[in-house]
């Protein structure tokens, strides 16, 4: 049986999750792509539907993708290329798309390396932004992810596609700043911020300590609070006309810097 009707109330149901408040509403979020549900389900997570249209596959692969969900007691639904362009909220799908229940993690869930290393992300508005930050994130090998103050939610479909599915691998949290500035300081974790009105440069300073990096929304940077709290304030060298970068490419370069500094260290 194969889904033709764009009216089936199945395929009207996925549509809807596109949306956040029905996403909230019925604590389920969208899996779209080979990547994406690959690693969702190398990380256990949970998929109850699992839709596929052989039209738009792009690679040998996912019919042993497909076979290890329904392994899992997913359920598998074909349907119609148009019907399931009308599901997909990607410019080039791929013919996969999941459905799965929320899940979330505490601050409390965290295991944290010594020194900790940690990344905090305050009111991020962006999905793509938020997604490189995720990455970013994971490939440093930073103990976690602390979301404050959301403003784009983690279960964003376009959020899920620009970490490729690393936001399934990675601790990450979602909380409030006062929150989250309680545990930084009951754990002795340095706050670090950056700032065009710091003295030093972000290579400067050590980063080899119990170190948070704290960034903030794409227009306004950091809040007054967290501004307050830091601990290591530093500025990214901007020698064009240009005042400040994308907040995911300079906390890509911050974490990268602690990743290097610690390296060097353990050498």
């Amino acid at each position: 049986m194969i889904i033709t009707s764009l009216q089936n109330d199945r395929i009207k149901n996925v549509v809807k999750l596109r949306n956040r408040r029905d996403r909230d509403k019925q604590q389920k979020m969208l899996i779209e792509g080979y990547r994406s549900l690959l690693r969702a389900s190398n990380n256990n997570i949970t998929v109850n539907e699992f839709y596929f249209c052989p039209d738009y596959f792009i690679g040998g692969n996912e019919y042993k993708l497909i076979d290890k969900y329904k392994e899992n007691g997913a359920q598998i639904i074909e349907v119609s290329k148009n019907v399931f362009q009308k599901m997909s909220y990607r410019d080039r799908p791929e013919g996969l798309l999941g459905v799965a229940p929320y899940f979330s993690k505490t601050l409390a869930d965290l295991d944290m390396s010594k020194p900790p290393f940690l990344v905090v992300a305050q009111s991020i508005e962006k999905p793509g932004n938020l997604g490189t930050i995720i990455r970013s994130t994971d490939g440093t090998d930073a103990d976690g992810l602390i979301l404050c103050d959301r403003c784009t939610d983690l279960f964003n479909p376009n959020v899920i596609t620009a970490s490729t599915g690393i936001c399934f691998a990675l601790p990450i949290i979602e909380t409030t700043t006062e929150e989250c500035l309680e545990f930084l300081k009951e754990n002795n974790i340095a706050i670090l911020s950056a700032t065009p009105h710091a003295d030093v440069f972000y290579t400067d300073v050590d980063m080899t300590q119990a170190t948070a990096v704290i960034v903030g929304a794409e227009q306004y940077g950091l809040t007054e609070e967290w501004m307050k709290e830091s601990t290591l304030n530093v500025k990214i060298p901007m020698l064009g006309q240009a005042d400040s970068l994308n907040v995911a490419t300079a906390t890509t370069l911050l974490l990268y810097e602690v990743l290097r500094q610690r390296q060097l260290k353990s050498r």
